[in-house]
């Protein structure tokens, strides 16, 4: 193999760490439920795909490196695609961690459905709200902004630096704090109307300690978290489409 077509190799290669690794960390692409060699077919082909589009840009610093330095490229790319990767997981993991508060919040946190991202049953609300959600990502096409969002990547992270670990922290750092005010967000109604509702749930029981209160109630709690879901489900997720845009596009 002469050292152009060697090199041609490595950089694709180099492409298809970071594409490949980012893919694997990404919400819908990364479910268990989606066959190993798909996934990773999926990452060839976009490899393939946007390589015309990286490899004047790695493909000199390929011609121009030692066997280490590849070795460190290859390392520092796969870092940067699972650090992508990881920021993009983090917005389904902060879904979930409201799905499960809102689903305990209105009563239905016993109730267990199909997992979808993991191998751990999840409450049906969590996984029906997962389920939404990745259909959403999907259906407003931001799994193809996705990709290019990864080429931009390697504006912000060339390939010659390699791996930041500074960077890497001050961005996951930034990303946790939005999730964190995501799941205000998307939580703070349901967590209102458990207090307020668990509250006058003590206040009858201790007027009436004669009557079991807590299961006399359970009907109308569920009752009214359901109404309360009807009215709130479409807004949380629309919250969340948003964030989750903003960051593909502008994160």
């Amino acid at each position: 193999m002469s050292a152009d077509a060697q090199a041609l190799v490595i950089a694709v290669f180099l492409i298809f760490c970071r594409i490949g690794s980012c893919l694997m960390m990404l919400p819908g692409y990364s479910s268990a439920r989606v066959p190993s060699h798909i996934r990773l077919f999926v990452a060839i082909a976009v490899a393939l795909a946007v390589s015309p589009r990286l490899l004047p840009q790695v493909m000199p610093l390929v011609q121009n490196a030692s066997d280490d330095m590849r070795i460190y490229m290859t390392a520092g790319e796969i870092l940067n695609g699972l650090l992508i990767g990881l920021l993009g997981r983090v917005f389904m993991l902060a879904l979930q961690f409201s799905g499960a508060i809102v689903a305990n919040a209105i009563g239905m946190g016993q109730s267990f459905g199909v997992p979808l991202e993991g191998h751990e049953a999840d409450p049906a609300l969590v996984s029906l709200v997962t389920l939404t959600a990745t259909v959403m990502i999907f259906s407003l096409n931001l799994h193809a902004e996705i990709v290019n969002a990864l080429v931009a990547s390697y504006r912000a992270m060339p390939v010659e630096l390699g791996f930041s670990i500074r960077s890497g922290l001050d961005a996951l750092v930034d990303n946790l704090g939005q999730t964190f005010m995501l799941c205000l967000r998307i939580a703070s109604p349901f967590v209102v109307y458990a207090v307020v509702v668990n509250f006058a749930i003590g206040l009858a029981n201790k007027m009436t300690p004669q009557i079991p209160i807590y299961f006399i109630s359970m009907p109308f709690v569920l009752a009214g978290g359901l109404l309360l879901l009807w009215f709130c489900v479409g807004n949380f997720l629309s919250i969340f489409a948003g964030a989750y845009r903003q960051w593909v596009l502008f994160g």
